[in-house]
C-alpha cells in the first residue's frame, strides 16, 4: 500500500521540516523559507497560508502563499509578494498537482480575483504567463582580481573610481543607516517604500542569513544595500543609495564590495535579483556582464478575465510616480508604508 498523500497548512512546529525540505530541494529558493510567513504577518499584517504536501510522514512539496486584500490593488494570493521568485517546490508530479489543486480551492474560498506563481524556471501548463521580467545570475569567479576582470572594462572603471573616492564599507547588525537611505531612493524613483518594521522582521526572522552593507563618505551613509545568503548564493536584495552617491560611484563600489567580500567567502554564486526590461536596473546589471534571464510569472485567473499589471511600468501610475517623487521623504516614509504593503512589487 502507497503512502497516503495530503496538503497541509504550516505551523510553527513543521517550520523546521519545511526548511529540511527546501535544504534538499534543487528548485527551492530562500524565498521559499518558512520564516518569510512570520515576516509578512507580523510586519505587513497579511496571512500567510503556506502549505505543505506530506507523503506518509514526509515532506514531499511546499508552496508559500500570501492573501493580500485592499481596495486599491485587489484581492489576490500570490506566491511570493514583494519577493522574486515563488511557486511549487515539489519532489514530484503528484504532490506537485495536488498542491496546485489546493491552491485554487483556497483561492475560491477567499474569493481571489488570482493566484500568482513567481516561477524562477518552471511553466506551468494553462496558465497566463507575464513577460517583461527577468533576473541576472552568474557564477562568481575563484579569487577577488578574477572577478574584477570578469566585469566588462568601462564597468570596472567605474568601481575603480569609487574607490578612488576613498569609500569605506561597514556591515552592521542593525538598519539605522539602511533604512533612511533605502527609503530615499525609493522617494526619488516614485516607489512607495515598505514600513521599517518589516525590514526589521526580515533581520530578527534570518539573523546571518541576513546582512546590511552600508557604505559610507566620510562618515555619512551614502547607500546601502540588505542582502540574503543561501546555499553558495548572496542575494543583493534591498539596495539604494542617495543622489549625492552618484558622483562617488558608491552603488558600483557597494556591489563591488559585496561581490569581493562573497568570493573570499567562498560564495559561488552572485543573484543580482529582478528587474524590468528596459529599466535602469536592467542596464546597470547588463553592464556588470550579467545576461538576463526570463521570470515566469504565471497567472491562475481565479474570478478576473485579464492578468492584473501593478508594475510601475502601468501607463495609468505615471502621474502618481511623477507626483511621489516631488513628496518631501519625510511624508513618503509616512505614506508610504499604508500603500507599499498592499502592492505586491
Amino acid at each position: 500500500m502507497s503512502d497516503t498523500l495530503q496538503i497541509k497548512s504550516l505551523s510553527s512546529s513543521d517550520m523546521q521540516r519545511w526548511n529540511d525540505f527546501l535544504a534538499r530541494s534543487s528548485g527551492g529558493t530562500f524565498f521559499h523559507r518558512a520564516e518569510w510567513k512570520t515576516v509578512f504577518e507580523d510586519s505587513l499584517g497579511h496571512r500567510g497560508h503556506y502549505l505543505f504536501a506530506e507523503t506518509g510522514e514526509r515532506i514531499s512539496g511546499i508552496l508559500p502563499l500570501v492573501h493580500i486584500r485592499s481596495r486599491l490593488f485587489g484581492n489576490l494570493l500570490a506566491s511570493s509578494p514583494f519577493l522574486t521568485y515563488g511557486g511549487v517546490v515539489a519532489d514530484d508530479e503528484p504532490a506537485d498537482a495536488a498542491l496546485e489543486n489546493a491552491a485554487r480551492a483556497l483561492a475560491q474560498r477567499l474569493g481571489v480575483h488570482y493566484v500568482e506563481y513567481r516561477n524562477r524556471d518552471v511553466q506551468r501548463p494553462g496558465l497566463e504567463t507575464k513577460t517583461g521580467y527577468v533576473t541576472f545570475r552568474k557564477n562568481l569567479a575563484a579569487t577577488p582580481d578574477e572577478c574584477m576582470q570578469m566585469i566588462p572594462r568601462k564597468q570596472r572603471a567605474m568601481v575603480r573610481k569609487g574607490i578612488k573616492h576613498g569609500l569605506q564599507a561597514r556591515i552592521e547588525d542593525h538598519i539605522d543607516h539602511f533604512y533612511p537611505v533605502f527609503s530615499e531612493s525609493y522617494r526619488n524613483l516614485g516607489t512607495p517604500v515598505l514600513a521599517r518594521k518589516y525590514f526589521q522582521a526580515i533581520r530578527r526572522e534570518f539573523g546571518k542569513d541576513c546582512e546590511v552593507m552600508t557604505i559610507f563618505k566620510d562618515d555619512r551613509a551614502v547607500a546601502s544595500v540588505m542582502s540574503y545568503y543561501f546555499r553558495d548564493e548572496v542575494i543583493p536584495y534591498y539596495g539604494g543609495s542617495l543622489l549625492a552617491a552618484r558622483g562617488l560611484m558608491a552603488n558600483d563600489f557597494m556591489y563591488w564590495e559585496l561581490m569581493r567580500r562573497s568570493c573570499e567567502a567562498g560564495i559561488r554564486v552572485f543573484d543580482y535579483g529582478r528587474s524590468r526590461e528596459g529599466t535602469g536596473s536592467y542596464r546597470f546589471k547588463k553592464h556588470w556582464g550579467f545576461a538576463p534571464e526570463p521570470l515566469h510569472y504565471q497567472y491562475d485567473l481565479v474570478g478576473q478575465g485579464e492578468m492584473p499589471d501593478l508594475s510601475p511600468g502601468n501607463p495609468k501610475y505615471r502621474l502618481a510616480i511623477s507626483i511621489w517623487k516631488r513628496l518631501p521623504t519625510g511624508l513618503t516614509r509616512w505614506l508610504g508604508p499604508m500603500v507599499a504593503k498592499n502592492l505586491p512589487g
